[in-house]
C-alpha cells in the first residue's frame, strides 16, 4: 500500500522526524484566509508531480484560490488531484536523499543516501554512481552507529546527532510498519536543522493481518480524498471479506481457495492486486453488487476479475448483480468474468443477453485482466 505524503508525515511526526507544519485542503473545501508564504503540494500516489506542476509556492502576490484551482484541475499521470497539502515554506540551504528499502536480489535491508535531493534515484545510480551510497543492514543487528557515521561523512552531514536520530526513526518505521520503502526526498538542511520536506512510505500488503486497523484507516482516508465516500463496513448478515491492497486489479471470488489461486495466477502473469473481495457463505445479487462497488471505489483500478465457482452461491444471482452494476454505474473499467457450477448456464445466458462476455478458462481471463491493466 502506497501512502500519501500527508499520511507518511503523520508517521514521521509520531517517530520524532521533523516536518513542516501544515494542513490538508480537499477539492470541495471553502478557501479560507491563508497566511503566505505556503508550499501547496498535490496529493497523488505517483511520482513526478513537481515536473507536472503539482507543487507550487504561494507568496501572497496573487489570490491563493487561483493556485488551488490550478492544482485541482491537474491530472498527474492520469491521477486526478483531489487534495492539496499546504505547508509552511522553509529556508532550504541544501537537500539530500535518504531511503531505507529492501534489496530483493540479496534479500537484505539497505540504506540509500544521495548527496543531493529531488533526484531520480535509479537514473542517478547508473549515471553518477559517486553521488549514491548504499549500506547493507544486518537484520539481526540493525543499523550500526559506525554505518551512520560513514554515510554522514560521505554526504557531508555536519549535524550528526540530528541525522542519526532521523535514520534510526526511519529504520524503526521500516521494521514496525512492515514497510517496503521509507523515503525522504528531500531531507533539507535549514537554519533550524534537518527537516523532512517530503515523505514516501510503501507498506507490504502481505502484512495486512498485522496492521488491519492501520490499513483500514489509510484506505478510508484514500477514499475520502478520491471522493468515493464508500461505506465498506460490514453488517451482521454480510459475509463479504474485503482486503485493500495497492495494485491495479480488483478481484472478486466466492471462495477462499479459488481466490488465493487467482491471486497466485495474477502474480505469475506479472500483475498486482488492488482490492480483494471474497463473497463467502450463501450470497445474492446484492452482495455481488456491493463487492463490485467496493473494488471499483479506488482510482487505481484498471481491470476487474470476477472468479466464481457456484457451490452454495447461484450463478444466476451473481449474474444479476453484475448486470445491475453495469446498468447503474456505467463504469468503463473492463470486467473479466469466469463462472461455473450451480445455475451456470442460466447465469451465462443472462450475461449474454446483457452483452457481457463470460470466459471458461481461468488462466485466459487472468492473463487478459493483467494485460489490460498493464495497457492502462
Amino acid at each position: 500500500m502506497k501512502l500519501y505524503e500527508f499520511q507518511g508525515k503523520e508517521i514521521f511526526k509520531k517517530y520524532g522526524i521533523p516536518v513542516q507544519s501544515g494542513f490538508l485542503i480537499y477539492a470541495n473545501d471553502e478557501v479560507k484566509h491563508f497566511t503566505p508564504p505556503l508550499v501547496l503540494k498535490a496529493q497523488v500516489l505517483v511520482g513526478g508531480r513537481g515536473k507536472a506542476g503539482g507543487i507550487k509556492v504561494w507568496d501572497g502576490s496573487i489570490d491563493v484560490s487561483k493556485i488551488i484551482n490550478e492544482l485541482f484541475a491537474l491530472k498527474i499521470k492520469k491521477e486526478k488531484v483531489n487534495a492539496i497539502l499546504a505547508l509552511e515554506k522553509v529556508d532550504i540551504l541544501r537537500e539530500i536523499y535518504i531511503s531505507i528499502t529492501f534489496n530483493k536480489s540479496r534479500s537484505i535491508h539497505v540504506l540509500i543516501a544521495g548527496t543531493s535531493g529531488g533526484i531520480d534515484i535509479e537514473k542517478t545510480a547508473k549515471l553518477n554512481k559517486e553521488k549514491i551510497h548504499f549500506v547493507e543492514i544486518d537484520p539481526f543487528l540493525g543499523i550500526s552507529e559506525y554505518q551512520i557515521r560513514g554515510i554522514a561523512k560521505k554526504i557531508n552531514i555536519k549535524s550528526y546527532l540530528e541525522f542519526k536520530k532521523i535514520i534510526m526513526a526511519m529504520y524503526n518505521i521500516f521494521k514496525e510498519y512492515d514497510a517496503t520503502l521509507v523515503e525522504i526526498n528531500p531531507l533539507a538542511m535549514t537554519p533550524d536543522g534537518l527537516i523532512a520536506i517530503d515523505s514516501k512510505i510503501n507498506l507490504d500488503d502481505h502484512s495486512y493481518f498485522r496492521h488491519e486497523e492501520l490499513f483500514k484507516k489509510f484506505k478510508k482516508e484514500k477514499k475520502l480524498i478520491q471522493g468515493k465516500g464508500l461505506d465498506i463496513s460490514k453488517s451482521r448478515d454480510d459475509t463479504i471479506t474485503y482486503v485493500p491492497l495497492s495494485g491495479n486489479i480488483g478481484v472478486i471470488s466466492d471462495g477462499a481457495g479459488t481466490g488465493l489461486f487467482t491471486l497466485d495466477l495474477i502474480s505469475k502473469f506479472g500483475g498486482t492486486v488492488a482490492n480483494y473481495c471474497e463473497l463467502g457463505g450463501i450470497t445474492n445479487s446484492e452482495a455481488m453488487l456491493k463487492s463490485l462497488k467496493m473494488v471499483t471505489g479506488d482510482s487505481m483500478i484498471k481491470s476487474i476479475l470476477v472468479v466464481l465457482i457456484g457451490g452454495f452461491n447461484r450463478m444466476d444471482e451473481m449474474a444479476k448483480g453484475i448486470i445491475k452494476f453495469k446498468k447503474e454505474f456505467n463504469k468503463d473499467i473492463p470486467i473479466f468474468i469466469r463462472m461455473c457450477g450451480t445455475k451456470e448456464e442460466v447465469g451465462k445466458q443472462l450475461m449474454r443477453n446483457a452483452n457481457i462476455p463470460v470466459y471458461n478458462s481461468l488462466n485466459d481471463i487472468v492473463e487478459k485482466a493483467v494485460n489490460k491493466a498493464m495497457e492502462s
